[in-house]
């Protein structure tokens, strides 16, 4: 039977995150700072056993099955349209409008709402796995504009670009998103002496709470929008405090590193009201008394992971103070590779 496996790396923002929304990056061009970790979204594609198409969401316990044409009903259950999304404009602009009958299966280290691009990478897994299922010609770039498509045009789901890119081309990037949806992505030769003491330096903490990213990331839209004072020039710093975050990288620099890591916090959350509550506010007082440096929140903000600073000698005293406080630690790793497909044998 044929089959195919995909995955896509699930990616840490470092900074400039919200620069890469719209209409901000139109008007002001954005710059994001991000690197791929050792945490996935994955992809199985089989043919089908039957004349249906089936689509499932391990982790949801959902599933659909059907006709193709079922799958531009309004029927499919919300956890599956980015998988029916994906199938859908697979099929129109690469197989003539037809699909042949599979069965689509998917799962990630991390949940719907986290901060870590969860979403955007699954659909960057999903098209990878198609691509090879169907020998398509697709790169780096091309897929990542694809999945940002379909998620934002197709489906309209709020949300910027970043996500996209940093799962199609893993490792350390330093993006820059122009009008006209053109994107360039420059990966950056970090010396492997440095990404090993930011491992060393970096906590990266579940709150536990899986946070609707699209309502804060509209509020962003609409102050970009309406040219809000303060919340305009908290982007532009933003954007400023991703290319300090790439020169810091790039000379291994730690004290740079966190003190761009905070202005970067400070500044991300004046852009929107919801990017910080009461419970992010105590967790970052609370790691900040027992040896964190600088602190932010990946993502949209408002809940998922946050990330913490620290010199490594304050790592235990960190870890015991932020167990205490209800969410999970993640151990992880950078991830130099992007997304990749291969075909399995069963």
């Amino acid at each position: 039977m044929k089959l195919v496996r995909a995955r896509a790396p699930l990616r840490l923002g470092l900074a400039g995150g919200g620069t890469d929304v719209a209409p901000y990056c139109d008007l002001y061009g954005g710059f994001v700072m991000n690197a791929a970790i050792d945490k996935y979204a994955y992809v199985l594609v089989q043919e089908s056993a039957d004349e249906y198409w089936h689509l499932e969401s391990l982790e949801h316990n959902a599933h659909w099955s059907g006709a193709q044409g079922g799958l531009d009903d309004k029927v499919i259950p919300g956890v599956l349209t980015l998988l029916a999304g994906c199938c859908r404009r697979i099929s129109r602009d690469y197989l003539n409008g037809e699909l042949p009958p599979i069965h689509l299966r998917t799962w990630s280290d991390a949940p719907p709402g986290s901060g870590l691009g969860s979403s955007s990478t699954l659909v960057v897994a999903i098209i990878t796995a198609l691509s090879e299922y169907f020998s398509l010609p697709l790169g780096e770039y091309e897929v990542a504009h694809l999945a940002y498509e379909i998620e934002r045009k197709d489906l309209g789901l709020s949300g910027g670009k970043q996500d996209q890119y940093a799962a199609a081309f893993g490792g350390f990037n330093f993006m820059e998103f122009h009008p006209g949806d053109r994107v360039i992505v420059n990966p950056l030769r970090i010396k492997e002496w440095v990404a090993q003491e930011l491992e060393a330096s970096l906590l990266l903490y579940f709150t536990g709470v899986s946070r609707e990213s699209a309502r804060i990331i509209d509020e962003q839209v609409k102050n970009a929008s309406a040219a809000s004072g303060h919340s305009i020039e908290a982007m532009h710093e933003l954007k400023q405090e991703a290319v300090l975050m790439k020169e810091a990288l790039l000379k291994g620099d730690f004290d740079a590193f966190a003190d761009t890591f905070q202005r970067g916090w400070l500044a991300k959350k004046r852009t929107a009201n919801s990017i910080s509550n009461p419970m992010i506010d105590k967790v970052e007082r609370v790691a900040m008394a027992n040896g964190a440096r600088a602190t932010k929140v990946s993502g949209a903000g408002g809940g998922g992971f946050m990330m913490f600073v620290c010199d490594p000698c304050d790592r235990i005293r960190l870890v015991q103070a932020l167990n205490g406080e209800g969410g999970k630690l993640m151990d992880f790793h950078f991830n130099p590779q992007g997304a990749v497909a291969w075909r399995a044998q069963r």
